[in-house]
């Protein structure tokens, strides 16, 4: 998409967990509250997965993702590969901890992340993913919240506009 100057619009894409889908609470509520965002369903293991990303984001830049869980690895590991597409990651209990298993380069990355992990989550270890995004993200903001994985009370009440 492009505006009269011929420049690219920024693109924001919201990216599902592993057992999640375009219709999870989450898509839905980017679909209503924002809905020039991209909001695909993913299938498959993370190569397939990310091979559909790719396609997806082909040709885009000015890139804002918003992963939650398998998603966030995803984006995370889409940032990785393309540094200078990514303008924002917003990460919620990302599952970064398994990136070792990923077939991806790692490496540190300057592009501006906020993340929001539940102090109780269960799924997705808290200290594993602090230690890793410290590792990761030169540009961080931590935000550690009393929820769970979901992040079922945070997500309400997070200033979707001010963060996009």
């Amino acid at each position: 998409m492009e505006n009269k100057t011929g420049s690219q619009n920024p693109v924001r894409i919201f990216l599902h967990g592993l057992e999640s889908s375009n219709r999870g609470v989450k898509a839905v509520f980017f679909r209503e509250n924002f809905p020039h965002m991209i909001v695909p369903t993913f299938i498959g293991d993370l190569v397939i997965r990310m091979e559909k990303l790719r396609e997806i984001l082909r040709g885009k830049s000015e890139i804002t993702m918003v992963g939650s869980s398998f998603g966030g690895l995803m984006a995370t590991i889409f940032a990785m590969e393309h540094p200078s597409l990514v303008r924002k990651l917003i990460l919620l209990a990302p599952a970064i901890h398994i990136i070792k298993d990923a077939p991806t380069k790692i490496r540190a990355i300057s592009t501006p992340v906020q993340i929001y992990h539940g102090n109780r989550d269960e799924v997705i270890p808290l200290a594993d993913v602090q230690r890793l995004a410290k590792e990761f993200f030169q540009n961080l903001s931590f935000n550690v919240v009393p929820d769970d994985h979901s992040l079922h009370e945070t997500f309400k009440i997070m200033d979707w506009k001010a963060l996009l």
